[in-house]
């Protein structure tokens, strides 16, 4: 530009080549990396994976991460392996009283007889296991339906044999005669009652007491807003495939969890799958219903040495990115 060129000419010269430069920087940042969501092969976490075949979660903001089993699932968490997962409400407490930092931004489900405990045919009560070898999966869930379904027999820890076996490696371990029952779910608790077990206890005993969530770490939820939002938008999506098209819903994600569509539904109506209205109540307001319900299953936990320390369960809820979630056209 020549040094004749007007003074004012020159600074919007500048100004333009600064407005530029800014520009160009914007659109050759790097994308964020995606979300990594770590889930167990469980019926509850299938509208995850529908959500994904749908393609109504955004795969450049939502990775899933498939692991075997429930405790390998919070081995990736507290290895930073993964930003968030689905675990149950529980197991949110024991990440909670260990400086994780979980925060719940949804209810996936609420059982209601999806967990279990499977015995040997002949057996008809939890008392027939006194003495008796049960397979239980590390983690606190499994340890937790074992220690209710016990005390509500009138047992006690001491009356069982516990050997501890991924839920994967259950139906097989049954099937050998290494155990005589396991705490189980879906699509294991079907594997073992094609065996020829019989359930012995299950979660309708409990209402309310096992849920299932979405957690996300507290440092990644304040930094990642669009990458939550991708993940609710997706998982809602997901959900009302499976109310208007039940059976072709049941048939996709039977396939991943190698069962029949059929079964697959049969499992499902184990499970209550909370609306987003049910989720504002349970995770939001000045009374949230969760915190209600968690504090009576804390309680549980902490008089059977299953958790070594009270929580402050509403500090646990985040229901900020579901209120700003858009809702749906009518």
């Amino acid at each position: 530009m020549s040094a004749r060129t007007p003074p004012l000419a020159r600074l919007c010269a500048a100004l333009l080549g600064a407005l530029l430069l800014a520009l160009l920087a914007a659109c050759t940042r790097p994308q964020p990396p995606a979300l990594r969501i770590g889930t167990n092969v469980w019926i509850g976490s299938e509208p995850l994976y529908l959500a994904r075949e749908l393609g109504t979660l955004d795969p450049l903001h939502v990775q899933l991460v498939e692991y075997p089993s429930a405790s390998e699932v919070l081995r990736a968490y507290r290895n930073q392996a993964i930003d968030g997962m689905v675990i149950s409400l529980d197991e949110l407490f024991g990440l909670a009283v260990d400086g994780l930092d979980p925060r719940a931004v949804l209810v996936v489900d609420v059982s209601h007889g999806a967990d279990a405990v499977v015995g040997r045919a002949g057996m008809k009560t939890m008392r027939d296991l006194a003495g008796k070898s049960i397979a239980v999966e590390g983690g606190a869930l499994p340890a937790f339906v074992l220690s209710r379904a016990l005390a509500l027999s009138g047992m006690q820890a001491g009356d069982v044999k516990v050997v501890h076996l991924e839920s994967n490696e259950q139906p097989a371990a049954f099937e050998k005669g290494l155990v005589d029952a396991a705490v189980t779910f879906d699509p294991y608790r079907t594997q073992l009652l094609r065996a020829g077990g019989r359930t012995l206890f299950d979660s309708t005993r409990i209402p309310g007491e096992i849920v299932d969530l979405i957690a996300i770490r507290k440092g990644v939820l304040d930094e990642r807003g669009p990458a939550v939002q991708a993940l609710l938008t997706g998982w809602f999506g997901a959900v009302d495939f499976m109310r208007r098209e039940p059976g072709d819903a049941a048939r996709r994600m039977g396939i991943r969890q190698q069962t029949s569509a059929e079964q697959f539904l049969a499992g499902q109506r184990g499970l209550h799958v909370p609306s987003r209205e049910e989720n504002l109540a349970m995770l939001g307001g000045p009374t949230p219903s969760l915190a209600a319900s968690g504090r009576r299953l804390m309680t549980l936990m902490l008089d059977a040495k299953l958790l070594r320390a009270p929580v402050d369960i509403e500090s646990l809820l985040a229901p900020g990115p579901l209120t700003r979630l858009p809702r749906p056209p009518p």
